[in-house]
C-alpha cells in the first residue's frame, strides 16, 4: 500500500510540474513574447483555461502529503519555511495579476498586472528550485543557499522552454514567429517534470520510510478512489475544448 502511494504522489508531483510548467513559464515571457498588450492579452487569454485545472494538481499533492506522508510534511513546512511562504506569496501574486488585469481598462493597469503575473511566477519558479534542492539534500542544510538558487534557475529555463513550446503549440506562429507540435510539447513536458522526477526516484526509499500506517493507507484509498475519475475527466475535457483552434471563442471571461 505504501508503494501505491508514493506512486500516487510521483504522479502528482511530475504532473504539476508538467502541466503547470507551461502556465508559469508563459508568465515569465509575458514581458518577452508579450511585445504590445494584444500579444499580452493574446498569451494570458491561452494559458487562462488551464491555470485552475493545472493548480488542482498541487492541491491533491497537499492532501496526498498530508494524509499518506505526514512527518514528511511536517518537516517540509517547517524546514522550509521561509521557501514555502515565498511559493504562496509567488502563487497569490501571479494569480491576482490573472484576475485583475483585465478588471478595468487603463494600459497602466493592466501593465502593472501583467508585471505581478511576471513577478509572481519567476517566484514560483524559483521557490520550487530551491525547495527541491532542500529536499534533495534531506532537508538537512539551510532551505536558501547557492545550490538551492542554481537548482531555482534550471527550474526557471525548463519552465520558460515549456511555456514557449505551449505557445507554439496552441498559437502557433502568433507570438513566438514558431510552430510546435504535439510531439514538441510532450518533449517541454517531460523536461519540465525531470527537476521533481529525479529527487522522487533518489528519494524512494526514504519517502517509504516515512508513510502513514498500512491501516490509514486502507481508509485513504477508499476516499480518494471515487474522485479519482472526475480529477482525470476533467483534465481531459479541459485539454479537448481548450485545445488549438478550438479555444479562440471558449476563454473564460474572467481572465
Amino acid at each position: 500500500m505504501d508503494i501505491l502511494w508514493l506512486g500516487v504522489l510521483a504522479l502528482l508531483l511530475i504532473g504539476y510540474f508538467a502541466l503547470e510548467g507551461f502556465d508559469i513559464g508563459l508568465g515569465m515571457l509575458l514581458p518577452v513574447l508579450g511585445r504590445t498588450q494584444r500579444d499580452r492579452d493574446r498569451i494570458v487569454s491561452a494559458m487562462a483555461p488551464f491555470v485552475l485545472a493545472n493548480e488542482v494538481w498541487l492541491v491533491a499533492v497537499a492532501g496526498v502529503l498530508f494524509g499518506a506522508f505526514p512527518e514528511i510534511e511536517g518537516r517540509a513546512l517547517f524546514g522550509l519555511y521561509p521557501v514555502v511562504v515565498a511559493l504562496l506569496v509567488s502563487w497569490i501574486l501571479r494569480d491576482a495579476g490573472l484576475w485583475f488585469r483585465r478588471r478595468l481598462d487603463g494600459a497602466a493597469w493592466r501593465a502593472a498586472w501583467d508585471w505581478a503575473v511576471c513577478a509572481g511566477s519567476y517566484g514560483l519558479a524559483l521557490s520550487w528550485g530551491m525547495a527541491l534542492a532542500a529536499i534533495a539534500g534531506g532537508l538537512s542544510g539551510p532551505p536558501v543557499g547557492l545550490a538551492g538558487l542554481g537548482c531555482g534557475i534550471v527550474v526557471a529555463a525548463l519552465f520558460a522552454f515549456h511555456g514557449w513550446t505551449f505557445a507554439s503549440w496552441l498559437l502557433p506562429g502568433q507570438v513566438t514567429g514558431a510552430s510546435r507540435g504535439t510531439g514538441a510539447l510532450v518533449v517541454s513536458a517531460c523536461a519540465a517534470a525531470l527537476p521533481v522526477a529525479a529527487p522522487l526516484a533518489v528519494l524512494a526509499p526514504w519517502l517509504l520510510g516515512h508513510a502513514a500506517p498500512a491501516e490509514t493507507l486502507g481508509v485513504l484509498s477508499l476516499i480518494i478512489a471515487p474522485f479519482t475519475p472526475l480529477m482525470v475527466g476533467a483534465q481531459v475535457w479541459t485539454w479537448r475544448t481548450f485545445g488549438p483552434r478550438r479555444a479562440a471563442d471558449r476563454t473564460p471571461s474572467f481572465f
